[in-house]
C-alpha cells in the first residue's frame, strides 16, 4: 500500500498544479474539486487560527480584531526528515523560501491587501502556502473567514451573506472535509460552524468537530457532553483544543512548548484526562491525516475516471485548434499547402452545391441578366422619329434609292452597344459573389482560424485572382458583343421584304417631291425590321455571356485560384513562411493553457498509478 506520505504528498502536488493552471472551476466537476480537502470553518474569535497554528506548529497567521482572514488560505503542510530546516513557500512567490514565519505572516496580509486593498472587503481568490517542516504531518487545510453575524465599520451590509456564500461553496462540495471550529465556553448549539455544517453534511460522515477554549469555560462547567458525543454526536470522535492564552501570544511562547503545555493539561485534567490520548493539536492533525489519506484512497477510482475523461476532452480540443507545427521550413511549406488545399476543397464545395451560394451565380444568369436586357431603351433607340434622324444622317446628301443600308447599320451598331452594359454588370455580379464565396471558404476553413496571417495572405492572394479572372472575362463578354456588330447576319435580311410599302393609286394628285417619297409607315418597318435583328442578337448573347462568364471567371477560380499564389510562396524563406504561419495569441495561449493541464493530468495519472496501489 502506499504510504500516506507519498499519497497526501501527491495530491498536494496535483492541487497546487491545478492552482496554478487556475483548474478549479468551470463546467462540471474539475479536479480540484475531486481531491479531497479539508476546510477550516468557524465564527469569529472561535479559536480557528490558534488551532491552524497549533496544528502547524508555528505562528505565522495574522492577528487582530474584526475580520483577519480575508481570502481562502489554501494551507499544504509537507513532512520532511527529522533536523531539516523549516521553510514556507507561496504559489505566487515560488522561487522565494520564508525561513522566518512573521514574514510569512507579514506576505499573507501584503497579498491579502493586493487584491482586497486595505479596507475589509473579501475575496474568493485563495493564496497557497505550503509550509515544509519535520513538525507536521502532511495534509491540506483551507483556512476560511470566519462566519460574523454583523458587519463592522468599513464594511458593505452584504458582508455577513458574502462570508457565508463564500465558506459555502467549499463545505458544500462531497469531498470536502469540514473542520468544525467551536469555542467550548459557548452554547454548541448556537455554533456558527455546527449550524453550517449541520446543513451541508446531516449525516455528519464529512464532518470532524472542534472544541476550543476549554481551559477558560466557566468554574464548574466542562465540555464532556460535547466531547463524549452526548451533546452532538458526529460520526468521527470530537476533539478538545486548548489554545494559547493571549498571555502566551503576547510573550511569543515558542509553539512547540505551547504543545507540550497542551498535553499536559489534558493528562492531568480532572476533566478530560481519561481522553487526554484522543485530545489536542497534535491528535487532531494525525487524526485529520489518517482520515484524508483513507478518503484520499477511496477516492482514487474516481479521480482517476476524471482524469481520464479530462485527458479525452483536452485531446479532441487540441485537435479541433491544431497541434503545434514544426519549425522546419519544409514543414511549414507543407502546412502551408495543405491550408491551401483545405480552403479551395471549401470553395469548391460552395461552387459545385456542397455548401450554399454557388446557385448565386445561375441566379446572376437566369434573373439578373435577363431583367438587365430587358430595359435596355430600343423602343426610344428605335422611335420612328429617331429611325428617321439616323437614317437621313446616314444617307447625307443623296437619299437612299432602294433600302437605306447605311441607315441600317447605324442602327444596328447603336442598338448592339447598349449590350455592352448588361455584359459588364454580369461579369462584376458574377465576381462579387465569388468574392463573397472566398470570404464564406476563409470563415469556414476551420483548420485556417488558427492562422489569421495565412487566412488574410489567402483571401488576398484569391481577390487578386478573382481580379485578375474578372478582367479577362470583361474583355471576353465586349469582344461577344463587338463580334456581332462586326458582322451581320446576312440571310436575316434576305428574307426582309424591303419595298416600300405601296400607297394607292391617285392619279388626280401631282407627283410627290423625293423628302415625301417615304412616309412614317417606311421607317416604322425599318425600325420594326431592326428590332426583330437585335431581339436575334439578345437571344444570342442571353446564352452565349453566361459561357463567357463561366469560362473566364467560375471555371478558372476552380482551377487556378490559388496558382500564383503557391509559386510566391514556394520561393519564400523560412523566416516569411514562419511569419505567415503566425497564430492569434489568443488561440496560442489556449493552446499552451491545455497543453500544461494535459501534461499536469497525465502527470497526475501517472503518479497516482506510480503510489496508490504499492
Amino acid at each position: 500500500m502506499a504510504t500516506m506520505k507519498s499519497l497526501i504528498g501527491l495530491i498536494n502536488k496535483i492541487q497546487r498544479a491545478c492552482t496554478v493552471l487556475g483548474d478549479h472551476g468551470g463546467e462540471g466537476m474539475s479536479l480540484w474539486e475531486a481531491l479531497p480537502t479539508v476546510a477550516v470553518v468557524g465564527g469569529q474569535s472561535s479559536g480557528k487560527s490558534s488551532v491552524l497554528e497549533s496544528v502547524v506548529g508555528r505562528d505565522f497567521l495574522p492577528r487582530g480584531s474584526g475580520i483577519v482572514t480575508r481570502r481562502p488560505l489554501v494551507l499544504q503542510l509537507h513532512k520532511t526528515e527529522e533536523g531539516t530546516t523549516e521553510y514556507a513557500e507561496f504559489l505566487h512567490a515560488p522561487k522565494k523560501k520564508f525561513a522566518d514565519f512573521a514574514a510569512v505572516r507579514k506576505e499573507i496580509e501584503d497579498e491579502t491587501d493586493r487584491i482586497t486593498g486595505k479596507s475589509k472587503q473579501i475575496s474568493n481568490i485563495p493564496i497557497q502556502l505550503s509550509i515544509y517542516s519535520p513538525n507536521v504531518v502532511n495534509l491540506t487545510l483551507i483556512d476560511l473567514p470566519g462566519l460574523t453575524k454583523v458587519a463592522v465599520d468599513g464594511q458593505p451590509e452584504s458582508i455577513v451573506g458574502d462570508i457565508e456564500n463564500m465558506v459555502r461553496s467549499y463545505v458544500e462540495k462531497p469531498n470536502c472535509i469540514i473542520l468544525a471550529i467551536s469555542p467550548a465556553n459557548q452554547d454548541i448549539a448556537t455554533s456558527d460552524a455546527i449550524k453550517l455544517a449541520r446543513e451541508v453534511d446531516p449525516t455528519g460522515e464529512r464532518t470532524f468537530g472542534v472544541a476550543t477554549k476549554l481551559d477558560i469555560m466557566d468554574k464548574g462547567t466542562d465540555c464532556l457532553d460535547v466531547l463524549e458525543g452526548r451533546s452532538y454526536r458526529l460520526q468521527h470522535p470530537w476533539v478538545g483544543i486548548v489554545n494559547r492564552s493571549q498571555a502566551d501570544i503576547n510573550k511569543r511562547v515558542d509553539m512547540i512548548a505551547a504543545r507540550r503545555k497542551e498535553r499536559e493539561y489534558f493528562e492531568t485534567s480532572p476533566e478530560y484526562g481519561h481522553l487526554a490520548s484522543r485530545m489536542g493539536s497534535e491528535y487532531l492533525a494525525k487524526l485529520l491525516s489518517q482520515h484524508l489519506e483513507t478518503v484520499i484512497r477511496q477516492k482514487i477510482p474516481s479521480i482517476v475516471a476524471l482524469i481520464n475523461k479530462s485527458i479525452d476532452e483536452i485531446n479532441a480540443e487540441l485537435d479541433r485548434i491544431g497541434r503545434p507545427i514544426a519549425v522546419d521550413s519544409g514543414a511549414q511549406l507543407y502546412t502551408i499547402l495543405e491550408l491551401c488545399r483545405a480552403f479551395d476543397r471549401v470553395f469548391k464545395e460552395h461552387l459545385d452545391g456542397g455548401r450554399p451560394g454557388g446557385d448565386r451565380i445561375y441566379g446572376v444568369f437566369d434573373h439578373q441578366l435577363p431583367a438587365a436586357l430587358k430595359k435596355l431603351p430600343f423602343d426610344r433607340h428605335l422611335s420612328t422619329k429617331n429611325v428617321q434622324k439616323v437614317v437621313s444622317e446616314a444617307d447625307g446628301y443623296q437619299p437612299h434609292l432602294i433600302a437605306p443600308e447605311q441607315g441600317y447599320r447605324r442602327l444596328i451598331d447603336g442598338s448592339i452597344s447598349y449590350f455592352k452594359g448588361p455584359a459588364e454588370a454580369t461579369v462584376d455580379a458574377v465576381h462579387f459573389v465569388l468574392k463573397e464565396l472566398v470570404r464564406k471558404s476563409i470563415s469556414e476553413t476551420e483548420e485556417l482560424k488558427r492562422f489569421p496571417t495565412l487566412a488574410s495572405d489567402i483571401a488576398a492572394a484569391a481577390n487578386e485572382a478573382l481580379e485578375r479572372f474578372r478582367d479577362e472575362s470583361r474583355k471576353t463578354v465586349l469582344r461577344l458583343v463587338d463580334m456581332e456588330s462586326s458582322y451581320l447576319t446576312v440571310e436575316f435580311f434576305r428574307k426582309l421584304h424591303l419595298e416600300p410599302e405601296k400607297e394607292k393609286p391617285n392619279p388626280r394628285n401631282a407627283p410627290q417631291p423625293n423628302a415625301d417619297l417615304y412616309s412614317d409607315n417606311h421607317f416604322r418597318k425599318i425600325g420594326s425590321n431592326v428590332s426583330a435583328y437585335i431581339n436575334m442578337v439578345c437571344d444570342t448573347l442571353r446564352n452565349s455571356l453566361p459561357k463567357a462568364v463561366v469560362y473566364c471567371q467560375v471555371r478558372e477560380a476552380k482551377r487556378s485560384l490559388l496558382n500564383f499564389f503557391y509559386a510566391q510562396v514556394g520561393r519564400k524563406e523560412k523566416e516569411k513562411l514562419g511569419a505567415m504561419l503566425d497564430e492569434d495569441p489568443q488561440l496560442m495561449d489556449r493552446r499552451a493553457t491545455l497543453a500544461k493541464r494535459l501534461e499536469l493530468y497525465k502527470q497526475a495519472r501517472d503518479d497516482i498509478d506510480a503510489v496508490a496501489w504499492k
